[in-house]
């Protein structure tokens, strides 16, 4: 499919070093002019785009950027808030459940912008955390060892595969560690929502020997070079960079369901600069923001102003129900909840034993 092959890189890594913050500079030339600070999970090449969009626009304002991971923007949102201190005047996030948190808790104030009405109802929570992206959870798979027959489109196919290939496959399939993996961990959490039998799922790819990984790169790139020939449940866009530039990796979305998760934006309540930060954030709900996003950050847009490849609403249109979005809600954090994820944690790995 062009529209998810053209999807980029853009899975944060967990144990990466972080970066130092990067300034942009105000295109106007003032030294002086006032400076929107974004704390981001997204890469800064990757955002870069949409910053020098932003600037464009705002040629008074300067841009300074920090790259961190989602447990880190979390944390030092808190922190700076609890200590009386300000933050940073806009978040975005692929940890949705955190950032759901920090709205919830308090942490995050109203944006009221142009777009807010229109927005999608499962894309946002009380016009505090708006979901800005669109991004699916797929099955990748070595093309190669399928030339006599197709790879299964959906959960049931996909235990039936295991079970008929038994050894052939054996050590031959990857998916997340949903202990180490916070994207795994909501896909799971996700897949127990959506199919009363995902442990039927879970205990054949125990029985098929399953490797478990915390990166999508692991998985992906094991898939590619044929030592792995299925991935379950891998982050689509990531998927698609590797499938663009490795032609032995194919991608489905799965038929009976496909869940799709979001990058979440939100202006902290403690921001230095709020209305900088909704600036920002008005210019990434923007017709013109969300077309940056989808062509030149080639993450699939959510606005419904937005069509064309990598947008929700081309995947609507062609996949319709079969889609499954995330919904921006409290109910992301559900599984914060200490317990509940210790539970869903010991039954995976039960289940995974069971064979």
């Amino acid at each position: 499919m062009r529209y998810l092959i053209s999807l980029a890189f853009c899975l944060f890594l967990p144990g990466l070093a972080l970066s130092a913050p990067v300034l942009f500079p105000a295109l106007s030339g003032d030294d002086a002019a006032p400076v929107l600070i974004v704390y981001s999970s997204l890469d800064e090449p990757l955002a870069r785009p949409m910053i020098l969009g932003f600037q464009k626009a705002n040629p008074d304002v300067a841009v300074r950027y920090e790259d961190m991971l989602t447990g880190e923007i979390y944390d030092r949102i808190v922190k700076e808030t609890d200590a009386g201190e300000k933050t940073a005047d806009f978040a975005f996030s692929s940890a949705m459940d955190l950032q759901v948190k920090l709205s919830n808790d308090g942490y995050a104030q109203r944006s009221d912008l142009p777009m807010s009405g229109r927005w999608p109802a499962w894309a946002n929570w009380r016009n505090t955390a708006y979901a800005l992206t669109f991004e699916p959870a797929v099955f990748v798979y070595h093309k190669p060892s399928f030339k006599t027959e197709p790879p299964p489109a959906t959960r049931a196919e996909f235990v039936d595969y295991l079970k008929r290939q038994g050894s052939a496959v054996f050590g031959r399939i990857g998916t997340y560690d949903i202990e180490r993996s916070g994207v795994g961990f909501l896909f799971m959490s996700r897949d127990q929502e959506q199919f009363g039998d995902i442990w039927s799922v879970i205990q054949a790819m125990g029985a098929a020997g399953v490797k478990l990984y915390s990166t999508s790169q692991a998985i992906v790139e094991r898939v590619a070079d044929g030592r792995f020939v299925l991935g379950y449940n891998i982050l689509g866009s990531y998927a698609a960079d590797w499938a663009s530039r490795h032609p032995d990796v194919g991608i489905v979305l799965p038929k009976d369901y496909t869940v799709v998760m979001s990058r979440i934006g939100l202006v902290p309540q403690a921001a230095a600069s709020p209305d900088l930060g909704r600036r920002y954030l008005e210019f990434f709900m923007s017709k013109e923001g969300q077309t940056i996003m989808a062509r030149e950050l080639q993450i699939p847009a959510v606005s419904p102003d937005v069509a064309g490849e990598n947008t929700a609403n081309t995947m609507q249109e062609m996949l319709g129900g079969q889609l499954r979005p995330v919904p921006v809600s409290p109910g992301l954090m559900v599984y914060l909840d200490q317990v509940k994820r210790a539970r869903l944690i010991a039954r995976w790995n039960e289940m995974l034993r069971l064979h």
